[in-house]
């Protein structure tokens, strides 16, 4: 597990009195299945913040990348049936090791995120014909490829759209290493 991890996972209990297993005993005991009910659960019966009740989530349903028994097995999930995008995930992830040692790769059920002291890209095989890359930078005006996002509750600033490994720039890459640079 990584140090965030862990960090958040402390600071739960400190903050809710509760350790994260009895904040999933509680979720099991509502018979939840869902990510999205399970973070509105905790938000409004429970005050929770974002951060908290999306980590109580994963945990729940086993979908973060440390609840997994192979993180292969997430990303497996996640390209069934896109297999196609896999060259754009591949190619992406080589270039972005490339901006230093510190970078983690953690991949999720439908996404993989991309930090360093904070995430700063997610990487989304959105659907059979676009894949996306989720970008945070926050005050940076839209322009170029980079478009604002409004889907993902403040989980990125903004997107880049792609179709193929072709559409992998020098600009598409230029704007994730700027976000790598502001989460360090």
């Amino acid at each position: 597990m990584d140090q965030a991890t862990q960090t958040m996972i402390d600071n739960l209990e400190k903050n809710t009195g509760k350790s994260l297993d009895q904040w999933v005993a509680i979720v099991q005991k509502e018979e939840l299945k869902k990510h999205g009910e399970i973070i509105k659960f905790l938000k409004n019966e429970h005050a929770f913040t974002h951060g908290f009740a999306n980590l109580v989530a994963h945990k729940t349903l086993k979908s973060d990348a440390g609840s997994a028994s192979d993180t292969d097995e997430l990303i497996d999930k996640q390209y069934k049936g896109k297999e196609h995008f896999l060259p754009i995930y591949e190619k992406l992830g080589a270039e972005i090791k490339a901006f230093g040692s510190d970078v983690e790769f953690a991949p999720k059920n439908s996404y993989v995120s991309v930090k360093r002291k904070k995430q700063f890209a997610m990487l989304i095989p959105a659907t059979k014909t676009r894949y996306e890359i989720g970008i945070n930078l926050k005050g940076q005006p839209a322009e170029g490829i980079l478009e604002t996002d409004t889907k993902t509750n403040g989980m990125c600033s903004h997107k880049i759209y792609l179709n193929d490994e072709n559409d992998i720039s020098p600009e598409v890459i230029n704007w994730i290493k700027a976000a790598y640079e502001t989460a360090g």
